[in-house]
């Protein structure tokens, strides 16, 4: 149902309604009923992986402690430092080969979230484990319209052998609902958009909805009447929040629509497709999470920045080979040159998405403060396949599931479980243990 104009108090459920079109609202003074307590923002947690490890020498804090100058990789997250864990030691057992020969690609993303030794199969009879996200998801219930969002920037093949007898749902998925169910990725930003913001009561066919796109129906020329008669019944501070969501929508959806734009108009072939335009649908996918985040949309989602073992190109940072194939660097200037580009890249992205959550204002602080974002790869050296020292990084306030400015040094070949069991400690589930972690990791 369209949002109750006539009152007040709004549910924190409230949407704006047009035809075809459903888009949930930010959190709003009016959704607290005069004279009662205001309830804590929801808290909401990321999980951002990345391949074919890091450079590590550019990556590593040369201390432990207070966060100083950021090594070069990580240099672009200054603006968020006080909100930012570095964290050194940690190590994916469950990555590593226990007698199945190589594969630690595919390993290393199966286990990334799991933490579980994946079952080496190039057939339907997968196994790996139940993945951290999804034990958040199912804690957190039915409490938003989505339990949880799985998003990626490369597609990947279904089925078949993808690493060395392991099969492609390894190195394309990181969350498992269940230890032998992945959940599939979205990577078009334009059918996120639309997941996120249609109406989920008047869903349009396919004819339908490729006549609205013709037309370039925004989502807010359909709910632009339903909004005008909300902002006139709320109050100053809420009017500008609500302003400054529907201009971030709208944004977006413009962006989206001149990024499928220029798709059709310069086709390339099949096995390209991936590699174009990799840098704006990155931000896209970023922007979107923003958006479900701050609408309360969804509060636990995954984003594979690439699948593991990746070998997309990066031709606009000057790159024209495929990442995996430069992570073999062999200690080459030229190819470590190439790798501290990507790896570059990604965390400038990376940090666009917390500035991005710093910016929007959410109950008495910043959305970033109700976040837990977590970055990271199963593989530390691409090079040597190594699955301890990690680089990992935490962000964000939520729960406060580590002290942030500080680079936290662990005893080497601390399972990266012990992060995870932290993590739910601090949303309030109770389990004493998740895969193979030992311990909870010092705030």
């Amino acid at each position: 149902m369209a949002v109750p104009l006539t009152r007040i108090h709004l549910s924190r459920r409230a949407f704006l309604r047009g035809s075809g079109a459903s888009l949930a609202l930010p959190l709003l003074d009016a959704m607290v009923p005069a004279m009662s307590v205001t309830p804590p923002p929801p808290r909401r947690a990321l999980f951002v992986f990345a391949p074919n490890g890091k450079k590590m020498d550019e990556w590593t804090p040369a201390e432990a402690g207070a966060l100083g100058e950021l090594p070069w990789l990580l240099a672009p997250l200054a603006p968020v430092r006080d909100q930012l864990t570095v964290v050194t030691g940690l190590a994916l057992d469950a990555a590593r080969s226990h007698g199945d020969g190589p594969g630690d690609h595919a390993r290393g993303c199966a286990a990334f979230l799991t933490c579980a030794h994946p079952v080496k199969t190039a057939g339907p009879d997968l196994r790996a484990g139940v993945s951290v996200d999804q034990v958040l998801a199912a804690h957190a219930g039915g409490s938003t319209r989505f339990r949880s969002l799985e998003l990626g920037l490369e597609p990947g093949r279904a089925a078949g052998n993808c690493d060395s007898g392991y099969a492609c749902a390894y190195v394309n998925h990181v969350a498992w609902r269940t230890p032998t169910q992945p959940l599939p990725k979205e990577t078009d930003p334009r059918a996120v958009f639309g997941r996120l913001f249609a109406d989920p009561d008047e869903a349009l066919d396919g004819g339908a909805r490729a006549a609205r796109l013709r037309r370039r129906r925004s989502v807010l020329d359909l709910v632009r009447e339903d909004a005008r008669r909300l902002a006139g019944n709320l109050s100053a501070g809420d009017r500008a929040r609500l302003e400054l969501y529907l201009e971030s929508v709208r944004e977006v959806e413009q962006r989206i629509t001149r990024e499928a734009d220029e798709r059709a108009r310069v086709p390339v072939p099949e096995g390209l497709r991936g590699q174009r335009g990799i840098g704006a649908r990155l931000a896209l996918l970023y922007e979107l999470l923003c958006l479900a985040f701050q609408a309360d949309l969804v509060r636990v989602a995954t984003l594979m920045v690439a699948n593991g073992g990746s070998n997309l190109a990066y031709p606009f940072l000057g790159v024209a080979e495929g990442h995996h194939t430069l992570s073999h660097h062999g200690r080459k200037p030229e190819n470590l040159a190439a790798l501290r580009k990507i790896n570059r890249f990604h965390v400038e992205r990376l940090a666009e998405f917390l500035l991005g959550l710093a910016a929007v204002p959410e109950g008495e602080g910043r959305l970033l403060d109700h976040c837990v974002v977590v970055y990271g790869s199963g593989i530390s050296d691409g090079d040597r396949h190594n699955h301890d020292d990690l680089p990992i990084l935490v962000a964000g306030g939520a729960g406060a599931v580590l002290r942030g400015g500080q680079h936290l040094v662990v005893r080497r070949r601390t399972p990266l479980a012990n992060l995870y069991l932290t993590i739910l400690d601090r949303a309030g589930v109770a389990a004493e243990r998740f895969a193979d972690s030992t311990g909870r990791l010092p705030a």
